[in-house]
C-alpha cells in the first residue's frame, strides 16, 4: 500500500470525512519573494524523493507590500502576485497532484494588514472613507460609534506639531486599488495615504481632520486609546470579524473555490484563539469543506487538552514539540543550572513570579487599551443596572486586569447564549481565586460581578444575561486573555527566564525540567486515540529556536557542572571586554545561545547573532524595548557579542565544548527527529530541518534553504554514499522515516493506526511500534540522555522487547528477530534504530 491513507467511512475520531484527503506527512514551505510558486514547483522532485506526501504552504493570499511571511493579508480575492498569482498556485498544485502529493494551505482568519499606504487594503480604505456606511463596516472589530472614528496612530509626533510643521498634506491622486473612481482627494503623511470623507474636501486642514471617520494620532497613543482589536499588540494587523456569516463568506470565498476545484486539499488555521467563537468558526469551515483535514494553531498550556467538540484533526504540533525536547532534558541538571542562573543574573525570582510580572507589565503598557475596553464595557453594564451601579470603573479595571494576569492558559471557551462547560468555568474561577488574593478586600464583590459577567451568569437585576453588551464582554474577555498570554509569557517572560532557554518555547512548559518515557508514551497513546491525525512538529515558523538549537542547548542539562565551569572560565577570561551594564539575564541567554548555535564548523555569523539578540532583549522588555530602545546600551551588547565570537578563550572553550557534547547532541538530534516522525499524527518537516540547522526566532528561521544541495546529497546517500556527519545522518533518517510512512500509511494515520510502547530495561531508551489493525509494522528505538548513559555504562547490556517476527533496520541494513534484543546490538552503529517488518 502506498500514498495517503483513504479517509475512513464516517469520518472517525477527528478524521477527515470520506473522500477528503488525509496527509501522512507534510513539508512546510515559507513562500515569499525568495520562494515563489514556480520555485516551489521546482522542488517537487526532491520532496517526492524525500518521502513527503503533502506540501504545507504558508499563506497564499495577497499580502501587504514587501511581506516576507504572508500573514499580513490585504486582499482575500487574490492569490499573491509576487509569488506567481492564481496561475502559479494552480500550476504548483497540478504538478504536486500529478506526483500524488497533496496541498495544505495556511489560513489567516483573525486579522488583515493595516498597510502603508492604506489603499492596499480596499476593505479598510472603504471603512476609513465611509465609516459605518461602508459595505465593509462589519468586517473589522472596530468601534465605529465613537466621535473620533478609527484611531490611526501613525504620526511621528503629536498631531498639533504635525499640523504646524506642514507634514500633513491634502493631495489628489488616482488610488491604485480604485482606478475606476478617477482622481480622489487624499491625506498624505510621508508614505501614509488616507481617504478623505466625501464633502469634506474643501474644509481647512484642521477642521477636515476632525470630520474624518478616523483620527490620525501620535503613534504612542495606540497603547492607551486604540479602538480596534489587533493581532496581539501589533497595530498594523487589524482583527476581522469572521463570526459574521457574510464576512466569513467573503474572506474565504477564493480559498473555498480553490478547495472545491481540487487545487487545495486541507488547511492550517492561524491563531483561532483570537476569534470570537473558535469552535463556531471551525464548524463553519468544516461544513464549507465537507470535512476537510484541518489543523488549528492552538497553544495548549501544560496538560490542557484541545476541546473535543472542535471539528479539527488536531493542533499544529507544539504540544508534541515540547514533550519530545523535554524527554532529552536531564532533571539532574536543574539545580546546578538554577544556581548558575541566579549567579549570572543576580535575580532569585521564581518562574511564576517572572510570568506574573511580565503579564502585569503587558496589561499596563502595550495591551492597556484592550483591558481598558473590557473595564469600560463592564462599567457601562453596571451603570445601567441599579443593582450594580456602585461598582466603579476603577474597581472593575483592577479586577479585569488581575483576572487576565491570573489566567494560566490562552483562554476559556464560553459562548454567549450557551451553557458554560464545567471545565471552562473552572478555569475562570481558578483564575479568580488567584486574583482575589492579589486584590484589596473591598474589590472582592466587584470581582464576583466580573466573573459572573465573563461567564454569562446572573448578576445584578434578573433577566439581563442576554443583553448585547454582556454578550460582547463574554466574547472580548477571552480574546484579551489570549493576547496577554502570548505577549506576556511567550514574548516577555520566556526571554527573561534563562534556567534552560530551550524549554522556553511556544507552547512549552519550562517549569517541567524534563519528562520520562512513561509520560511520553501515555500522552502519545491518548493523542493517538483521540487525535490520530493531529500534526506533530519539531520546528515551525514561530518557534523561538529550531529543533537542533534546542537539542544542543538541552544537552547542557546532561553536563550541567561542566557547563557551569565553562561559563565561569569564559566570564573571567572576557571580563575586561564585558560592558559594565551588561544585563545578567541577557548574558545568560547569550551563553546558552552560543551553545545552541556553535557547531563543529564554528559559531553563527555576528550579523545573525546580533539580529537575534536585538529582538530578544527588546522582547525581554527589561532595559530596552521596541518602542523605547536604549540604543547605546544595545550597541554595547551587540559589540560585545560579536567580540565573543572571535575571542581566543571563547573560541577555544566552545571548541572543546562542542567536541565534548557531540555524542549527546547526535543522540538528541536524531532521537528527537525519529520520535517526531513516528509518534501518532501527521508529521511535519519544516523547510531545511531534514539536516541540522542553527535557526533562531523569525526572521532568522525564514532564511533561504539550499534545496538543490539537499537534493544532490540525498541522491548520493541513496546511491550508496556513506554518511559523513550529523547532517547526513539526519537527512538519511528523515528520508527513511518519511518513506516508511508513505509505504505504510495505515500504520501512522487513519482509523486502523495504533501506537504500542515497547518494554525496555532502561529509562535511557525509548521504544515504540506503530501498528495497523493491531499488527506491528514499524518499530522506532531511540537513545535518551546519551551523556548520562555513557556515565553509567548501562545501555549496551539493556534490552528492548521487539514484537514477534523479523525486523529489518532500514538505517543499518541489519535484521533482528522478535523478542528481547540487546540494545548494544540494536544501536551498535547509531543512537537510533528504525525497523520495518521483514
Amino acid at each position: 500500500m502506498s500514498g495517503p491513507v483513504p479517509a475512513p467511512a464516517g469520518g472517525g475520531a477527528h478524521l477527515p470525512a470520506p473522500g477528503r484527503r488525509l496527509p501522512v506527512s507534510t513539508y512546510r514551505l515559507q513562500l515569499g519573494p525568495d520562494l515563489t510558486f514556480a520555485a516551489a514547483e521546482a522542488l517537487l522532485p526532491y520532496l517526492d524523493d524525500l518521502g513527503v506526501t503533502d506540501l504545507y504552504l504558508s499563506p497564499v493570499l495577497q499580502a501587504a507590500p514587501g511581506s516576507t511571511h504572508g500573514y499580513d493579508v490585504v486582499d482575500h480575492t487574490r492569490i499573491s502576485e509576487s509569488m506567481g498569482g492564481r496561475a502559479g498556485l494552480e500550476s504548483l498544485a497540478a504538478a504536486a497532484h500529478a506526483r500524488g502529493l497533496g496541498v495544505v494551505v495556511d489560513v489567516v482568519p483573525n486579522h488583515m494588514a493595516v498597510p502603508t499606504p492604506a489603499w492596499h487594503n480596499r476593505a479598510l480604505w472603504s471603512v476609513l472613507r465611509h465609516g459605518a456606511e461602508s459595505p465593509y463596516a462589519s468586517w473589522f472589530d472596530i468601534d465605529l460609534g465613537g466621535d473620533d472614528g478609527v484611531l490611526m496612530p501613525v504620526l511621528g509626533t503629536r498631531v498639533g506639531e504635525v499640523l504646524a510643521s506642514g507634514e500633513l498634506r491634502v493631495e489628489r491622486l488616482v488610488v491604485p486599488s480604485e482606478p475606476d473612481a478617477g482622481e480622489q482627494v487624499v491625506l498624505r503623511y510621508f508614505d501614509h495615504v488616507f481617504p478623505v470623507r466625501p464633502e469634506t474636501e474643501h474644509l481647512p486642514l484642521a477642521e477636515l481632520l476632525e470630520r474624518q471617520h478616523y483620527r490620525l494620532a501620535y503613534w504612542r497613543v495606540a497603547d492607551e486609546e486604540l479602538n480596534y482589536r489587533r493581532f496581539f499588540d501589533v497595530g498594523t494587523l487589524a482583527a476581522v470579524r469572521v463570526e459574521v456569516p457574510e464576512v466569513f463568506d467573503a474572506t474565504h470565498a477564493l480559498l473555498l473555490e480553490l478547495f472545491d476545484a481540487g487545487v487545495i486539499d486541507g488547511f492550517r488555521i492561524d491563531h483561532p484563539d483570537g476569534l470570537a467563537d473558535p469552535r463556531g468558526y471551525l464548524r463553519r469551515l468544516a461544513e464549507a469543506t465537507g470535512g476537510a483535514w484541518v489543523v488549528a494553531e492552538k497553544i495548549l498550556e501544560g496538560e490542557e487538552e484541545l476541546p473535543g467538540d472542535w471539528p479539527v484533526a488536531g493542533t499544529t504540533g507544539y504540544d508534541a514539540a515540547w514533550r519530545l525536547h523535554a524527554l532529552q532534558v536531564d532533571p539532574a541538571g536543574a539545580v546546578p543550572l538554577a544556581d548558575l542562573m541566579h549567579e549570572v543574573t543576580g535575580i532569585s525570582a521564581s518562574l511564576p513570579a517572572v510570568v506574573e510580572e511580565a503579564k502585569r507589565q503587558i496589561v499596563t503598557t502595550s495591551l492597556y487599551a484592550e483591558v481598558h475596553r473590557l473595564a469600560t464595557l463592564a462599567a457601562e453594564i453596571c451603570h445601567d443596572d441599579i443593582r450594580l451601579r456602585d461598582h466603579t470603573f476603577r474597581a472593575l479595571h483592577d479586577c479585569f486586569a488581575e483576572l487576565v494576569v491570573a489566567m494560566d492558559r490562552y483562554r476559556a471557551y464560553v459562548v454567549p447564549g450557551e451553557p458554560v462547560p464545567a471545565a471552562e468555568e473552572r478555569v475562570v474561577r481558578e483564575a479568580a481565586e488567584i486574583a482575589r488574593g492579589r486584590l484589596e478586600a473591598d474589590r472582592h464583590d466587584t470581582l464576583e460581578v466580573a466573573v459572573a459577567l465573563v461567564l454569562g451568569q446572573e448578576t445584578g437585576s434578573a433577566g439581563r444575561t442576554h443583553e448585547a453588551r454582556r454578550a460582547e464582554l463574554m466574547v472580548r474577555f477571552p480574546q484579551v486573555c489570549g493576547a496577554v498570554m502570548a505577549k506576556g509569557v511567550e514574548d516577555t517572560a520566556f526571554y527573561r527566564w534563562t534556567h534552560l532557554v530551550s524549554l522556553c518555547e511556544v507552547g512549552g512548559v519550562p517549569s517541567r525540567f524534563g519528562i520520562g518515557p512513561d509520560e511520553l508514551h501515555a500522552w502519545a497513546g491518548r493523542s493517538g486515540a483521540n487525535w490520530p491525525a493531529t500534526m506533530t512538529a519539531g520546528t515551525t515558523h514561530d518557534t523561538k529556536r529550531g529543533e537542533d538549537v534546542r537539542a544542543r542547548i538541552g544537552v547542557i542539562s546532561e553536563h550541567a557542572d561542566a557547563w557551569a565551569e565553562l561559563v565561569h572560565s569564559l566570564r573571567e577570561a572576557t571580563a575586561a571586554v564585558r560592558p559594565a551594564d551588561l544585563d545578567g539575564r541577557t548574558e545568560n541567554l547569550l551563553w546558552q545561545t552560543l551553545a545552541g548555535t556553535w557547531t563543529e564548523f564554528g559559531p553563527l555569523s555576528a550579523e545573525r547573532l546580533q539580529g537575534y539578540l536585538t529582538k530578544a532583549v527588546r522582547e525581554q522588555k527589561a532595559w530596552t524595548t521596541w518602542t523605547a530602545p536604549d540604543l547605546a546600551r544595545e550597541a554595547a551588547l551587540l559589540d560585545h557579542a560579536a567580540a565573543l565570537l572571535e575571542h581566543p578563550a571563547v573560541v577555544e572553550g566552545f571548541g572543546r565544548w562542542v567536541e565534548k557534547v557531540a555524542p549527546a547532541v547526535r543522540a538528541s538530534v536524531l532521537g528527537t527527529k525519529l520520535l517526531q516522525l513516528t509518534i501518532p499524527g501527521v508529521a511535519d518537516v519544516y523547510q531545511g530541518s531534514e539536516i541540522t540547522q542553527t535557526s533562531l526566532v523569525d526572521p532568522d528561521n525564514r532564511r533561504p534553504v539550499d534545496h538543490a544541495a539537499l537534493a544532490a546529497r540525498l541522491a548520493e546517500l541513496d546511491g550508496g554514499a556513506r554518511p559523513t556527519g550529523l547532517d547526513d545522518d539526519k537527512l538519511a533518517l528523515t528520508a527513511a522515516a518519511l518513506r516508511l510512512r508513505r509505504a505504510h500509511p495505515g500504520a501512522f494515520v487513519g482509523p486502523a493506526a495504533g501506537y504500542l510502547p515497547l518494554p525496555t530495561t532502561t529509562s535511557h531508551a525509548v521504544a515504540l511500534a506503530r501498528t495497523e489493525a493491531d499488527l506491528p509494522v514499524v518499530v522506532a528505538v531511540t537513545t535518551r540522555l546519551a551523556a548520562a548513559t555513557a556515565r553509567v555504562h548501562g545501555l549496551p547490556d539493556s534490552t528492548v522487547v521487539l514484537p514477534e517476527g523479523s525486523w529489518h533496520d532500514v538505517l543499518s541494513g541489519t535484521t533482528f528477530e522478535g523478542g528481547p534484543c540487546r540494545l548494544g546490538d540494536l544501536l551498535a552503529s547509531s543512537p537510533v534504530a528504525l525497523l520495518e517488518r521483514a
